[in-house]
């Protein structure tokens, strides 16, 4: 049977995916971060746990001395979404996006590379609508995507001669935990800037808030990305990229061929912005 190695596999659609490919026939190895997690995951059939923070050089080093001898993909999942105007994050904050989102995910397929070249494995990036279309607000978790979907596109030419294939699945709004408690992410978002960014993003946070209502109806099931995900792993000829779902890719389509200016206001009219 084929082996996949999960990271951020302990909720949202990391979960999902595990769950799909371990009925699928494939043995899933799920990367958590927690014993608690790892316990959880472990009961799953066909289901193992590593614990695996990406961001933690020492797990990820690790990875060729936990992992079997033989794994046939590696699914690099493991993400957050560092919210606010570019102006009001730290340089902390910045980093910590960039640390999880790019520099983690290209660590941990560097650990398994040498594995995925003997089984000619294949590497899946999850990135997002975001990857290709940069909204207000979400500045930093844009500048992520687009960054994973650049390193996508030289791993996949890098890696042809040893016929490692390289996709990169690209899901809109997600019915995850991530979205539940969006309110509450903008809450602490606001929270956390200082009293004269407030005053000066006031605008900006409401429209912000106005607009959740609305991707929250849009969102749609991690299921149906978990299925995206399975077929780029066993497709015949894995495509480089994998929208999931018509919508998005009629709106990365659309929004990133019309004139700046045109595209501008249309992302200041959806998502409330001033």
């Amino acid at each position: 049977m084929p082996i996949v190695l999960v990271t951020g596999a302990a909720r949202g659609i990391g979960k999902s995916i595990v769950t799909n490919l371990a009925a699928a026939g494939w043995d899933v190895i799920g990367g958590v971060r927690n014993a608690a997690d790892a316990e959880a995951l472990s009961a799953l059939p066909r289901v193992s746990a590593v614990r695996l923070d990406v961001t933690d050089d020492a797990q990820v080093s690790a990875l060729p001395e936990v992992l079997p001898a033989r794994l046939d993909a590696v699914v690099n999942n493991a993400g957050i979404a560092v919210s606010g105007p570019l102006e009001a994050l730290t340089a902390e904050d910045i980093r910590r996006q960039l640390e999880v989102n790019v520099v983690g995910q290209l660590a941990v397929t560097r650990a398994v590379l040498p594995l995925l070249r003997e089984a000619k494995g294949r590497i899946v990036f999850i990135s997002s609508v975001n990857g290709k279309l940069s909204a207000p607000m979400m500045g930093a978790y844009s500048a992520s995507k687009f960054a994973l979907e650049a390193a996508a596109d030289a791993l996949r030419v890098e890696l042809r001669p040893w016929q490692i294939a390289v996709s990169v699945v690209e899901p809109a709004q997600t019915d995850t935990d991530l979205w539940r408690t969006a309110d509450q992410a903008v809450a602490d978002m606001e929270a956390a800037m200082t009293p004269s960014h407030r005053i000066l993003y006031t605008n900006h946070v409401a429209g912000m808030r106005k607009s959740i209502a609305v991707q929250q109806r849009l969102a749609v099931d991690p299921e149906k990305v978990a299925k995206v995900v399975h077929e780029a792993l066993t497709a015949r000829r894995a495509k480089a990229r994998y929208p999931v779902g018509l919508a998005t890719t009629i709106q990365m389509t659309v929004m990133t061929k019309l004139p700046t200016r045109v595209r501008d206001a249309v992302l200041r009219r959806v998502l409330g912005q001033p």
